[in-house]
């Protein structure tokens, strides 16, 4: 029967296919001898192999979540912009549904923007919950970025529409915070929650330092976020700074 299709019309059937069905797919036209068909069958075992990867890559994620599963509702947080020379820093706090199965999550400095598009739709949608925490350029020059941190986390946390039960922190514990909380060294590559956590504080920092761009467009936010690429410190020599960046990171270009 293999024999009977052309092998674009195999490719069709195999590309089509999604992606947990190809095994019994390919098993069809494993008798195929045609050339064009056996690298095709090559090509989809692979990508088959990389979904299982995946898939375990994903479950490994939910470590930290199965270890505290007794905890009603565990919320992840990270901060995105703790080193850029403009704009705010942005934290995260999210909730996840224990049933929580999409694939793709990670660390979002580790996935492309397009990819990180995709996922905090998903995220958005299916969280339990999810908190934003925001400290200007101005209160990170009065209180510092770490100070500021804490307190963008604090405000993520408040945000909540439910009081989280426990926090998986990146790396960090926040003072005056009465949760438990446990610190995860690069929690954003081993907790599904923290990595969550990052891609939604990436995003929504990213555009807003898009918007930012529309303001200040010599500074180049749009492409640089904020840090100091060699146009935006360009900018700063020549036009000095902006309401958004951050007097006390800038000293040396200004």
């Amino acid at each position: 029967m293999s024999e009977e299709l052309k092998v674009g019309q195999i490719k069709e059937i195999l590309e089509s296919s999604p992606v947990e069905l190809l095994p019994s797919k390919i098993e069809n036209f494993e008798t195929d001898t045609r050339q064009g068909v056996i690298k095709l069958l090559e090509k989809y075992k692979k990508v088959h192999n990389g979904y299982i990867k995946e898939l375990e890559r994903t479950e490994n994620m939910k470590m930290y979540e199965k270890k505290y599963a007794d905890y009603e509702f565990i919320a992840g947080i990270d901060e995105v912009g703790r080193g850029p020379l403009a704009g705010p820093v942005v934290t995260c706090a999210v909730i996840l549904p224990k049933d929580f199965n999409v694939l793709y999550i990670n660390d979002s400095k580790k996935l492309t923007e397009k990819k990180r598009e995709e996922l905090y739709d998903i995220i958005m949608e299916k969280a339990i919950s999810v908190g934003i925490g925001i400290e200007s350029p101005k209160v990170i020059d009065d209180i510092n970025i770490l100070q500021a941190t804490y307190s963008a986390m604090r405000k993520a946390i408040d945000a909540l529409e439910i009081k989280p039960t426990l926090l998986l922190n990146d790396a960090v514990t926040i003072p005056m915070v009465d949760i438990k909380q446990v610190p995860i060294i690069k929690g954003d590559a081993k907790s599904i929650s923290i990595a969550a956590a990052s891609i939604v504080a990436k995003v929504t920092r990213d555009r807003m330092m898009v918007e930012f761009h529309k303001l200040y467009p010599e500074y180049d936010f749009a492409g640089n976020k904020g840090y100091g690429s060699a146009t935006h410190i360009a900018a700063l020599k020549k036009l000095g700074p902006t309401p958004i960046h951050r007097q006390s990171f800038i000293k040396n270009f200004v």
